[in-house]
């Protein structure tokens, strides 16, 4: 399994570094639409596409996310948003495959120092929640 070497926080992102230097920069918004637990499955299978979901062309109900919470749970992470929705387990396997081009990460001098926790997945505490 491959698990990121460093998992944080920033404006509207969740970033992600892979080994091999490659960085994930995955919107927030597009992350609680594509939320894989059953429930928003269910919905955008169901072809309900309401305030919940935000998956109407031009719908802004998810661009102003935050993460209150990310929680580690080996295979991937859960995502707590500032909507209030906790529900959705991320693997690190769907993170792979869920945005296109990694982009070779690139030293970032303004970012708070990373720390590292028990799972091997650094985060950065001052920019957004840590997995601690």
């Amino acid at each position: 399994m491959n698990v990121p070497l460093e998992v944080r926080c920033e404006t509207g992102a969740l970033i992600l570094v892979w080994s091999g230097g490659l960085r994930q920069h995955l919107p927030l918004a597009s992350l609680r639409r594509a939320c894989p637990c059953a429930g928003c499955r269910r919905e955008r299978m169901n072809g309900n596409t309401g305030a919940n979901m935000g998956d109407r062309a031009g719908d802004t109900a998810h661009e102003d996310l935050t993460l209150t919470g990310i929680v580690p749970m080996g295979y991937g992470v859960q995502l707590v948003f500032s909507d209030g929705h906790d529900r959705g387990i991320f693997p690190w396997a769907w993170f792979e495959h869920f945005a296109a081009p990694i982009q070779p990460a690139t030293p970032d001098h303004t970012s708070a120092p990373t720390t590292r926790t028990a799972t091997g997945v650094s985060a950065a505490p001052s920019h957004g929640p840590s997995m601690q």
